[in-house]
């Protein structure tokens, strides 16, 4: 959970009566922290959002939307090279659902160079994430990767 997830959270909060953050399972990728560890630092990053809610689903983004009775799923793009892959993940989405629109949105010019993996990259080379992550996030992949590299927390 990035600064720049976080823009796109509060943009869309003033969009919309609630907004629900679903984390995803994502078996089929690897990240730094489990599931539930996921879910808990979105909440913690997210908290001063009053109009926002942090779950997890572990099915089809849209059949969880479904669920949740939600008509929008928001997603954010910081260039034009994510739009190719948001533009195949809509009209897939909106094969499987035709009920549920795709919203976009861009971050502030300040977080639009941010992403998930140049974080991950930089705190496992024990480069200063601070400016880039809630503060929390930064402490818990501090300890955990440093864990994998041998170092300690700072």
């Amino acid at each position: 959970m990035t600064l720049g997830h976080a823009d796109i959270v509060g943009r869309a909060a003033h969009l919309f009566d609630h907004v629900i953050v679903g984390v995803a399972a994502s078996p089929s990728k690897t990240p730094v922290f489990s599931w539930q560890e996921r879910i808990d630092l979105a909440q913690t990053a997210l908290s001063s959002f009053t109009r926002v809610e942090v779950t997890g689903f572990d099915n089809l983004l849209v059949d969880y939307a479904g669920q949740r009775g939600a008509q929008v799923i928001i997603r954010g793009l910081r260039a034009v090279s994510d739009f190719e892959y948001e533009f195949q993940l809509s009209r897939m989405n909106r094969k499987l659902a035709r009920d549920i629109e795709t919203l976009y949105l861009t971050p502030s010019e300040q977080f639009e160079y941010i992403s998930s993996s140049l974080v991950r990259e930089i705190a496992s080379l024990g480069g200063d994430i601070g400016d880039f992550v809630h503060r929390d996030v930064q402490t818990a992949l501090a300890a955990r990767l440093g864990d994998r590299n041998g170092r300690q927390e700072p």
